[in-house]
């Protein structure tokens, strides 16, 4: 009983520390109802912050005396954080929408847009995303530029707790690069290189011709992979230029933050020599082309530039794990949609703001069928070397980050298909590429949709989207872990 006892405290701490300082950070969105003269907004911003700090500081109390966190502790703080944030960020979408202060959304509704902010999806129930207040609209793009790098992320950099405490819950959120020998510096340099590429994307894209408002929440979005929009058609109605700019951003956001120190360290040998960077590259550049050809063929395209503008932009948009569009994808046929849905399986950069399974382990993959298909046509004495990217490994560290990629993408693949079969008893009318391509959108943490996803869905729909959600964000391993501290297992 002791043992479980240190072990709640330790939660406890950590998850008032997270809620403490989200509600710091919801008090920032103040600023924009005073800038806007939104007053009637202040409200429902101020309980939201009153809330998270409510239930922080009680937990913190709880927990003060706590000790270390370990393994198990910080998975499940990880988990549990990931899904009290996400009902409490949903409290502005219950009192604000488009139809004005007060007459805000269906509660399941409004934990949905909340749950997919946080976890940097992008699916919407919003019907009407150019009325909503500007408060509303900056809510949306901030939940999703936060969750982008992540709470714990945030957590870390503004507390500053030293200790292995803080490595553990680090790694508690999906990230395990270091920049530095010290995982403070390393929280801190991540979000100077996310604060520097987010100013230079609002004045790209302003300079492109986007209004400054629209420039700042579509920048702040599109870095983060997130894919909300303060439009009705998403990036639909800008020109080429700044098309072409959002494929910029969306891509650096798929980067890992470890490449991107490399680059403006000047290291660029480095930065182009990472396999995820240059496994990111060769699937944007197949896949594109793979994609505009298909869509040429079975669309009513004037020209196959036309065919490669609009399926460039969408499949660069799903292997980043964006979601923003620029075409209406329920149109498209089957086979466009599958690829798209390999493409947001995929995912981006482990150590980046992408989901899906993510490109270290799609490599690991890769080269673990070409390094054990080499030793079965070979002598069995023949030793042979294993190299990824730059760095050599030995048999058993070849072996050993093989079955760990292999491990997380098999339970991937495990709880996509859970939410499919789920999904289609709901939704039996759907056709089943479609259900196919909404739950790979949810799990891998996307957003684009092929028309199913709206207010008019089932409730139980919604539910099971999502828990997809939540667990493509955290790539699975800290919800086992924190269902399995609640039934008592060890």
């Amino acid at each position: 009983m002791c043992v479980l006892r240190d072990d709640l405290k330790i939660v406890s701490r950590d998850l008032g520390s997270l809620l403490l300082v989200i509600g710091g950070l919801t008090l920032f969105v103040l600023i924009v109802p005073l800038i806007f003269g939104e007053y009637a907004a202040l409200g429902p911003i101020i309980m939201t912050a009153g809330v998270f700090f409510l239930s922080g500081g009680l937990l913190y109390l709880l927990g003060r005396d706590a000790g270390e966190t370990n393994f198990k502790d910080a998975m499940a703080t990880a988990a549990l954080g990931w899904l009290i944030i996400s009902v409490i960020g949903s409290i502005p979408f219950l009192y604000m929408s488009e139809y004005g202060i007060n007459e805000g959304m269906e509660p399941v509704d409004a934990v949905f847009e909340s749950f997919a902010g946080w976890t940097g999806t992008g699916f919407s129930m919003v019907l009407n995303e150019e009325k909503l207040s500007y408060t509303l609209q900056f809510w949306r793009s901030l939940i999703q530029w936060v969750g982008g790098v992540g709470v714990i992320v945030l957590t870390l950099a503004i507390l500053a707790r030293p200790g292995t405490g803080s490595f553990t819950l680090y790694k508690s959120e999906a990230r395990e690069e270091k920049m530095h020998p010290s995982i403070l510096s390393t929280v801190k340099s991540m979000w100077w290189i996310f604060i520097i590429y987010t100013l230079l994307g609002i004045v790209l894209f302003y300079l492109t011709g986007m209004p400054l408002w629209e420039a700042i929440n579509h920048c702040m979005t599109g870095l983060s992979t997130g894919g909300f929009s303060v439009t009705n058609e998403s990036m639909m109605y800008y020109g080429a230029w700044t098309q072409m700019t959002i494929i910029i951003m969306m891509i650096i956001g798929a980067i890992a933050f470890v490449a991107h120190h490399n680059l403006l360290k000047g290291k660029l040998k480095k930065f182009f020599s990472d396999p995820q960077v240059k496994a990111l590259f060769v699937l944007i550049a197949f896949g594109g082309i793979l994609l505009s050809l298909i869509n040429y063929l079975s669309l009513n395209y004037a020209s196959f530039f036309d065919s490669l503008q609009e399926s460039f932009f969408q499949y660069v948009s799903a292997i980043t794990c964006t979601g923003f569009y620029t075409a209406d994808i329920s149109t498209w046929g089957d086979a466009a949609k599958l690829i798209l849905s390999i493409a947001m399986i995929a995912g981006g950069a482990a150590g980046s703001t992408a989901g899906g399974i993510k490109l270290f382990r799609v490599v690991l993959l890769a080269k673990g069928v070409m390094w054990r298909t080499r030793q079965a046509i070979s002598t069995p004495r023949r030793i042979f070397s294993h190299k990824l990217g730059t760095k050599f490994l030995s048999s058993d560290e070849s072996r050993n980050e093989v079955n760990e990629a292999a491990v997380i993408s098999f339970l991937w693949v495990i709880f996509l298909f859970v939410g499919i079969i789920s999904f289609s008893l709901l939704m039996s009318n759907v056709n089943l590429v479609d259900i196919f391509f909404e739950i790979c959108s949810a799990q891998g943490n996307v957003g684009l949709s092929s028309g199913i996803t709206s207010p008019t869905m089932p409730d139980m729909a919604k539910v099971i989207m999502m828990f997809n959600m939540w667990i493509g964000r955290l790539e699975i391993i800290p919800i086992i872990v924190m269902f399995r501290a609640i039934l008592g297992k060890n």
